[in-house]
């Protein structure tokens, strides 16, 4: 695994206060690619090591979620060629590593819609994949594929509407019960890769009070180092939900 930037691994963490959810919005294999004078698509295939290292440092921390942005509503609207690659990468990608993460203890899940844009053969690999790793709590990885914050709020309104439920009854608690994995907690800490600020419709609801912390570098370059010392910065912030200090 690799180290972190300064050498110090996981120095300086402190493991009984590490983020119990993170999320990564994983940008930049385009920019990657182009730098190197390659297709696009061999960024997101770089892209592949980089996801394997952060489940690596997520598991060495202790991290229990691990919540990653691999495809959005709105990435349907690239050129037909790469969404047809992307399709393929995601199908292949679990194939080849659903074993191995499930020997590491990971619990794979899914979270988006699961429309009639998504090939079938993909879908086949996703309900593999979560029924292999179900029993797993290690870490569960959820995947964020043909996701958006906005949508799954639309979906959680839709339900409650289905449900026959009183506009008086419609609070926090009532749409929270209604996204996708209700189980999950918020997350804690969010990273987002390729120097870019902002959230891009990921997890909208769930990311309230989450830390964001934004670094420069492309995502197939990312490592654990990284994932280490977002959550330093992490821990070295005040955490005050609207209220405030103790002090």
């Amino acid at each position: 695994m690799a180290e972190s930037a300064d050498g110090k691994g996981i120095e300086g963490i402190d493991l009984s206060k590490v983020p119990l959810h993170i999320g990564c919005v994983m940008d930049g294999n385009g920019r990657w690619a182009k730098r190197r004078g390659l297709p696009r698509t061999e960024g997101h295939a770089a892209g592949e090591v980089a996801l394997l290292d952060a489940v690596e440092g997520a598991l060495r921390l202790g991290v229990k979620w691990l919540t990653v942005y691999a495809f959005s509503t709105e990435n349907w609207r690239r050129p037909p060629d790469e969404v047809r690659y992307l399709m393929g990468f995601n199908r292949n990608l679990l194939r080849n590593r659903r074993d191995e993460l499930n020997e590491k203890g990971v619990r794979i899940r899914f979270s988006g819609r699961r429309d009639w844009r998504v090939p079938r053969s993909v879908l086949r690999e996703i309900d593999i994949a979560s029924e292999l790793t179900k029993a797993n709590r290690r870490l569960t990885l959820t995947i964020a594929f043909n996701y958006g914050g906005r949508a799954e709020i639309i979906d959680a309104v839709k339900a409650i509407v289905q449900d026959g439920v009183s506009a008086r009854s419609v609070d926090e608690k009532m749409i929270s019960s209604h996204l996708y994995y209700p189980d999950a907690p918020d997350p804690d800490l969010v990273i987002r890769t390729s120097g870019e600020y902002r959230v891009s419709n990921f997890l909208l609801w769930e990311i309230a009070y989450s830390e964001l912390v934004f670094q420069d570098v492309l995502w197939p370059d990312f490592r654990a180092e990284h994932m280490y010392d977002a959550v330093r910065e992490f821990q070295g912030r005040s955490r005050r939900f609207g209220g405030l200090d103790d002090d």
